[in-house]
């Protein structure tokens, strides 16, 4: 059984993962054998669609497309604004990368039943929340698969079921905090294990009763919409994202809860947030969850002294 990673940054890292996974591809030695690079996300700035994070990718659509091709990852454009209106669903720029990305994207495969893999078209998918564009997507670009974002903010297990359940979903992203279920988890049928998308390294207040209204902030700036900036009712929000504050977090899912935990209860997908993060932070999530740590510094020194990055 292999585990599946749902990278950030797809316009926003760009530079970086044109360095890493060239990396990645000709050192594969370096990183653990069981787990592969599912999908890299994320949108270009001023793209009304976006959602879950304030975009702020400035990289040529065409180009990114056309990386992801090179090494056969899903690319998924990240379009979970929750308070689209019917108006919207004719933006031109959401419109064009759709059609831009629809038929891209030849990856690895994993056979439920065997767990073999196998190259193959999975194609690239769209991270959703609202239902409108869910069924705009359906209508107008059947070729992708779509993703329940997590900015739905799926607390109850019986929602996150209803979800799962959900034809239209391949994957489904829970919020955070119900990686902690794991006895309700284990109870899942295989289907609904396969769709289950676990957000690992989130940083959130574990105790937020806000998330929804964070969230909607986004989907409102994101629709050009005059409204102050959301107040986080976090206790340590003003000292930014620390992953080492985030390991601490009751929700976080480690490498050896991924591989002790999950992978053995038949979970196999799994998404590390950071598209508001810097490469260099990018890059110690790739260390920690993917690289064998006798070859950390051999990755680091490869990434760092590439003349072509500026890393922050």
């Amino acid at each position: 059984m292999k585990a599946f990673y749902h990278l950030p940054g797809l316009f926003e890292f760009y530079e970086f993962y044109k360095v890493f996974l060239e990396l990645y591809r000709q050192h594969r030695e370096y990183f653990y054998d069981w787990c592969e690079i599912g999908s890299i996300y994320g949108a270009p700035a001023d793209c009304i669609w976006g959602g879950g994070r304030v975009g702020f990718g400035d990289a040529d659509p065409e180009e990114v497309a056309e990386l992801m091709g090179e090494y056969g990852i899903s690319a998924r454009l990240t379009f979970s604004n929750s308070l689209l209106r019917e108006e919207h669903l004719s933006d031109k720029k959401c419109n064009a990368l759709c059609r831009l990305f629809e038929h891209n994207g030849s990856v690895k495969i994993r056979n439920a039943e065997n767990g073999t893999v196998k190259n193959g078209t999975l194609g690239n998918g769209i991270i959703v929340h609202s239902d409108l564009l869910a069924k705009y997507i359906q209508k107008n670009y059947p070729e992708f698969y779509l993703v329940s974002s997590t900015t739905k903010v799926l607390t109850d297990f019986r929602d996150l079921e209803k979800e799962l359940n959900k034809d239209e979903f391949r994957y489904v992203v829970p919020d955070f905090r119900l990686n902690t279920a794991l006895d309700q988890l284990r109870e899942l049928s295989q289907k609904q294990k396969d769709k289950v998308e676990f957000l690992c390294n989130e940083c959130c207040y574990y105790d937020c009763y806000d998330r929804k209204a964070c969230y909607e902030n986004v989907s409102r700036k994101s629709l050009g919409e005059d409204c102050e900036d959301h107040r986080c009712v976090s206790p340590t929000a003003k000292e930014g994202y620390r992953f080492s504050e985030a390991m601490k977090n009751p929700g976080f899912i480690g490498l050896e809860a991924i591989r002790e935990s999950y992978m053995p209860a038949g979970f196999s997908q799994f998404k590390i947030e950071g598209r508001s993060l810097g490469s260099a932070i990018i890059l110690e999530f790739l260390l920690y969850y993917m690289t064998k740590p006798e070859y950390h510094l051999k990755v680091r020194e490869e990434i760092y002294l590439d003349s072509m990055l500026d890393l922050f």
